[in-house]
């Protein structure tokens, strides 16, 4: 939002009460109002990128923001606010419609023998031959746990 101000807000529909706990740079709790579509919100003054937080729903121990953009301390350590602002450039682009992808999810670590994105280079005209438009990249680094392939974490 800016000027030092974030918005918080989590879909929980079967909870009547929710709060977001800043931990850091300064702690303090912020209780949250739940919509009627069982969204609760807050907007909190003095949040700043950086700033640790976590949810609380109800009378549920303390959780990580399940959207959370950025878990520093790991998968079950506080959310940090980030700064989502980015000037856009490229207004005029527009991109291919939805319905023309053709997606292939590709894992570098097993793609090629080599494993490495420097070694996907040379196949990336074979997928374009086979009718691939977009690849997406699935997760490349080390996670905890041993499921969901890193997607949690």
């Amino acid at each position: 939002m800016g000027d030092g101000r974030t918005r918080f807000r989590i879909w929980a529909p079967g909870f009547d009460h929710a709060s977001v706990h800043l931990l850091a740079p300064r702690d303090r709790d912020i209780p949250m109002k739940k919509d009627t579509r069982g969204y609760h919100e807050a907007v909190a003054e003095d949040v700043v990128p950086g700033a640790l937080y976590k949810i609380r729903l109800g009378d549920l121990p303390e959780r990580p923001d399940p959207a959370s953009r950025f878990q520093p301390q790991g998968l079950h350590g506080p959310s940090q606010v980030i700064d989502a602002s980015f000037p856009w450039t490229d207004t005029a682009w527009s991109g291919m419609p939805l319905d023309r992808f053709v997606i292939y999810e590709l894992h570098v670590g097993t793609f090629t023998p080599g494993g490495t994105f420097e070694a996907v280079i040379p196949r990336l005209d074979g997928l374009v031959d086979l009718g691939v438009t977009a690849v997406e990249i699935m997760p490349i680094a080390q996670f905890p746990g041993d499921r969901n392939w890193g997607y949690d974490g």
